[in-house]
């Protein structure tokens, strides 16, 4: 035999021996799934379904813990939203100029507390002068025309002149008071010192009076609109606002399912953040439309505001408390935990000793506990103290 003869012998030789050993390496590949599914080792449960199992502890490890027996109870609901504070609108009012007419001078400042009446700015106004001019005429006007009606009421008994004559004395009389009565109506509008009137009505000399814009009402001085120089209109400038800072307006904003739990006359307690402290309040009103923009209901609530603590537009917590009785199953914040999906759940005790981990749906809050919807009864025995070993224990 040649050399090229062996070496093709050889070269066969070793084409089936590669084959056989690839042959080899598949059926060992193909064998490893079904080896490791018949292992022994691996016939336990997931994870997931032995941390699911109930806890057992010894005695010694049960002193850890501490019971609670679940109980439906009753509890008065406490609502919370945040509130802007407004003026209480019916002691609050915006002061328009009531003639028309250049500012001379302000009177008052921000913040000033003023009483009914008092004067707040002086206006040259030709409105003011005309009106306290045609008064004087119109009550001069007044009184000679009722002498000389009385006048024409004599000389009728005395046959001195006709019965119509005497009519129409009676009627220019009684046409003339009419226009006094008037004139005196809008002195009152303007706010006219009475003195001033009663001097006119005596006849007494007056002195040319200074128009004065006065408070409507007694209050502090919230807002001020005006300059001196700055020409008014009657009726339609807005001046001041006047307004009873003794008690204000919360207006909170509240959403559906809160309003269930709220009514007019409920008490609430507004929550400034300050060290003052807070403040008592009542539910005055409930909106009837919802708010387009948020899609909440607009809540009133009357607060006292002693030493002017509360602003307008100060953002403070509202918290009204129901008057109407609610009851469900409360139990102790610290028995809650949460899984590794952020559920909530808590250990009840069973029957045999061990604890199971059972996953509730809770509700309303009050305080330290809280209300469950679902996932107890009553009766159920929880883990209150001591759960977050309990939970330990079941993942070991």
């Amino acid at each position: 035999m040649n050399n090229r003869s062996f070496d093709g012998m050889a070269a066969a030789a070793q084409r089936r021996h590669g084959t056989a050993c690839v042959i080899a390496v598949v059926a060992a590949v193909a064998l490893v799934p079904f080896s490791a599914c018949s292992s022994p080792s691996d016939n336990s449960p997931p994870a997931a379904s032995a941390a699911a199992s109930n806890v057992t502890l010894t005695a010694a490890q049960r002193q850890n813990i501490h019971l609670f027996v679940v109980e439906s109870s009753k509890f008065h609901k406490t609502t919370e939203a945040t509130g802007i504070v407004d003026f209480d609108n019916d002691q609050a009012t915006s002061v328009l100029a009531p003639f028309s007419g250049p500012v001379s001078r302000l009177l008052v400042s921000l913040g000033d507390e003023v009483k009914k009446a008092a004067p707040l700015a002086s206006v040259a106004s030709p409105d003011y002068s005309a009106a306290v001019s045609a008064y004087r005429k119109s009550v001069a006007t007044a009184r000679t025309d009722r002498r000389l009606a009385d006048l024409d009421k004599d000389l009728l008994e005395h046959h001195g002149i006709s019965q119509r004559e005497e009519n129409q004395a009676q009627t220019d009389a009684i046409d003339a008071e009419a226009d006094r009565d008037a004139a005196l109506q809008a002195l009152i509008s303007l706010q006219v010192d009475p003195q001033t009137i009663k001097d006119i009505q005596e006849e007494q000399p007056v002195s040319h009076p200074e128009a004065l814009i006065r408070a409507p009402i007694a209050g502090t001085v919230v807002e001020k609109f005006i300059t001196p120089g700055q020409l008014l209109q009657a009726g339609t400038t807005p001046c001041f606002t006047v307004a009873d800072l003794s008690r204000v307006w919360v207006m909170a904003q509240l959403f559906g399912s809160d309003l269930d739990s709220v009514s007019r006359g409920d008490p609430a307690e507004i929550v400034t953040g300050l060290s003052a402290g807070s403040s008592p309040g009542t539910v005055d009103n409930i909106a009837a439309l919802v708010d387009p923009d948020t899609r909440s209901v607009q809540v009133r609530v009357v607060a006292d505001n002693p030493g002017n603590l509360l602003k307008k537009q100060m953002y403070v917590r509202v918290l009204i408390k129901a008057r109407q009785e609610s009851s469900g199953l409360l139990v102790p914040v610290s028995a809650l935990l949460r899984d590794n999906e952020n559920l909530s759940f808590v250990y009840v005790a069973k029957p045999d000793g061990s604890f199971a981990r059972q996953h509730v749906t809770l509700g309303y809050r009050a305080g330290e506990q809280v209300v469950v919807a679902d996932g107890l009864q009553a009766g159920d025995k929880i883990v209150v103290e001591g759960a977050i070993f309990v939970q330990f224990m079941q993942n070991q």
